[in-house]
């Protein structure tokens, strides 16, 4: 007789936030089949155009990782103001969900786990008419325009935070399960040592390191405060910067002028949680993911979210939370300057500081989501 294989597909997208984070519950939900015996497939289904595609591909089980498959849709963006592209994103979100139909007739899933994005929608509404089962997951602490439409018919809401609930209708409400955010299992390990290594830093380093980052794209306002403020930056830390690929093209020199104080990188990968583990102080934007990788490792941050015109404010509402919480200090509109930078770090030069903001951020992130996440869809499911 025949094993009888389980499938899920997973759907997201757009930013490696929502990447990650799936493929996190991606290796734990495979790790849990093989050690209960179940023969297991998961399949990707993310944007065609973009950085899902090569994000997702150095996941797949061919390179070590838990993905069978990646599968690209058409993917529009929903915005809530006028603009020309509305007209023609309805035409893109249209033959995502087309071809979202067709993949999962083709996959025959036994559930969907979205990890969001605007590309998630399609395949969750497919699956919906398909009477498939899916998840939904929310990093942010207020839930995001995918998010509220792919809770509707959800078998589950998983939020990062109990205060998450209260955006939510009472029907809904009973539907949420909070699971905190999902990061790979490397983040739970010890890697300092390859850290240093990788960052060619002795163990007996008498300056603090301090780990920049915007982000996998960069952060314009980020790197140009880095940049302002390099010489006092020097004297005080090791600073290690990911500027983005951006950054690192338009300024060569830069990235060619790095010495024992100052360690400039495009983008780093493999190497990040070891990279965030060698680091003492993160300074960072306040996206779901790099929050929570950073809580993790236990790491105290400063933080400058991304607010204005440009965004729902998620950023600030997250960094707010963790701030609220004594797990950092918060950089906002005006106050993101040299001045004020200089003073948020120097208050992390102090040990009781880092430690005190250490501990509490660890307690924040104190159980594995992922594993949470993947137990519940694997329940769920109906496999045990």
């Amino acid at each position: 007789m025949k094993k009888q294989t389980f499938t899920v597909v997973f759907a997201g997208g757009g930013t490696g936030g929502h990447i990650y984070p799936g493929i996190a519950v991606a290796d734990e939900t495979r790790a849990i089949a093989l050690e209960k015996g179940i023969e297991i497939k998961l399949y990707w289904i993310g944007n065609s155009c973009g950085m899902d595609k090569s994000l997702v591909e150095k996941n797949l089980v061919s390179e070590g990782g838990s993905i069978d498959a990646f599968y690209g849709i058409p993917s529009g963006k929903l915005r809530r103001y006028f603009s020309l592209k509305n007209f023609t994103d309805i035409i893109k979100i249209a033959a995502g969900f087309f071809k979202s139909l067709y993949l999962l007739i083709k996959l025959k899933p036994d559930c969907v786990f979205s990890k969001g994005g605007f590309v998630s929608v399609p395949p969750c509404k497919a699956a919906g008419i398909l009477r498939i089962p899916y998840f939904t997951h929310e990093c942010d602490f207020t839930p995001g325009l995918a998010t509220k439409l792919n809770s509707c018919g959800a078998k589950n809401i998983f939020i990062s935070y109990s205060e998450t609930e209260k955006y939510f209708s009472e029907k809904k409400k009973k539907l949420c399960v909070v699971t905190g955010n999902p990061v790979r299992p490397v983040f739970y390990e010890n890697h300092k040592k390859e850290g240093l290594d990788f960052l060619n830093i002795p163990e007996n380093h008498n300056k603090k390191i301090l780990f920049v980052s915007g982000g996998s794209l960069g952060a314009r306002q980020i790197n140009e405060l880095v940049m302002e403020n390099l010489n006092w930056l020097k004297e005080n830390f090791i600073v290690v910067h990911q500027t983005g690929k951006a950054f690192a093209e338009e300024n060569p020199l830069v990235m060619s002028s790095g010495d024992d104080d100052y360690k400039p990188y495009a983008f780093i990968y493999k190497e990040m949680p070891y990279v965030i583990q060698a680091a003492d102080i993160v300074l960072c934007r306040s996206g779901a993911n790099s929050l929570w990788e950073c809580a993790t490792c236990g790491k105290p941050m400063v933080l400058i979210p991304l607010c204005g015109s440009g965004t729902r404010g998620d950023q600030v509402d997250n960094a707010r939370y963790f701030e609220k919480e004594n797990a950092a200090l918060v950089l906002l509109g005006n106050e993101a300057d040299g001045n004020h930078l200089k003073e948020k770090l120097s208050f992390f030069l102090n040990e009781e500081n880092i430690a005190s903001y250490s501990n509490a951020a660890s307690k924040m992130c104190s159980g594995k989501s992922a594993l949470v996440i993947a137990g519940k869809i694997l329940e769920k499911a109906g496999k045990k």
